[in-house]
């Protein structure tokens, strides 16, 4: 990792408030985000930048688990209890939120293939749509910026395909490496992403665009995506953490517009849960809809990530096992 300023919740020196009782809100707030230790996440503070660092580091495949999505909601839910303690701005732990990836080459490969294959052979359409609405929950509580006053980025470095690409898109705005590969492939076993993808890219190009993107199932580079508006900030290969910190700098002194404008864009244009939620329960029903020649397509795809995950070097691998 090549992030500078960035100190583990032990080690971390918290930035000067201007009063000692503002300073102990910090603190305390600090501490409750950054002092849990979860299996599937790691959380950084980089205080100077007053930003949050939050790196995905799951375990055995590099995909949307339910022990990842826990996570997630856990670190989401405890953001959001925090800053509601907080009354002052200055009081704030931080102003913007990273969600990146610790798995090298990979931001996230989407949902689980292996539960989505297991569930839909036992015709459960119940278990699906559980699943779907955990997802979109914690989709969502991105959308929103976890309820708080903060900025929220999407650092893609790597692969981010299917649910990863749309867990990006949830983020205010995303910064990408030039070659990262962004996509959604799930037409290749007759099926379409329901998790968000709809509602974000119509959002972001017009719904023609949207619709082509989904049903061609093309895995777009970074640098495609840029052109088209879907990514926000483009990076040199390797250099996508320095971006994002660049980024942060430059416009920490203008955070205030910055955050209003995406708090207006929210208003002009929302995503809403209930939207999210519709689109999820007609996936859940498209899925139980599989024929076994399309359920072979996603046991391949998902043997596929499992040969990828295997070819990993031992040192990455213990990168996602042990950090």
């Amino acid at each position: 990792m090549n992030l500078v300023n960035i100190a583990p919740a032990a080690d971390r020196q918290p930035a000067l408030c201007s009063h000692p009782q503002h300073e102990d809100a910090r603190e305390a707030a600090i501490q409750t985000i950054f002092g849990r230790r979860y299996e599937n996440l790691r959380l950084e503070l980089d205080a100077p930048n007053s930003a949050c660092w939050c790196f995905m580091q799951p375990q055995g495949r590099p995909s949307y688990t339910h022990e990842l999505m826990h996570d997630i909601g856990e670190m989401q839910n405890s953001v959001t209890a925090s800053f509601s303690r907080i009354p002052r701005r200055e009081e704030q732990p931080f102003s913007w939120f990273v969600m990146a990836s610790a798995v090298p080459g990979i931001y996230n490969l989407g949902g689980d293939l292996g539960h989505f294959a297991q569930r839909i052979r036992q015709r459960d359409l119940g278990a699906m749509r559980r699943y779907g609405h955990v997802a979109v929950k914690a989709i969502h509580r991105n959308v929103i910026a976890f309820d708080t006053p903060i900025i929220t980025m999407a650092l893609v470095q790597g692969d981010a395909l299917g649910g990863g690409f749309e867990h990006a898109l949830s983020f205010d705005m995303i910064v990408a490496e030039r070659s990262a590969k962004l996509g959604l492939p799930e037409i290749l076993f007759n099926m379409f992403p329901g998790m968000g993808a709809y509602s974000f890219l119509s959002r972001r190009m017009d719904r023609r665009r949207a619709e082509e993107m989904i049903l061609s199932g093309r895995i777009h580079t970074a640098e495609e995506l840029y052109e088209m508006g879907v990514v926000d900030v483009l990076a040199e290969d390797g250099q996508g953490e320095q971006a994002a910190q660049d980024y942060i700098a430059r416009h920490n002194r203008k955070f205030n517009a910055h955050m209003a404008t995406y708090r207006a864009r929210r208003r002009v244009n929302p995503v809403t849960l209930e939207e999210l939620i519709d689109v999820v329960d007609i996936w859940a029903e498209a899925a139980v809809n599989l024929t076994d020649a399309d359920l072979r397509k996603m046991d391949r795809l998902c043997a596929a990530q499992d040969r990828r995950l295997a070819a990993m070097r031992p040192e990455d691998r213990v990168i996602m096992a042990a950090e």
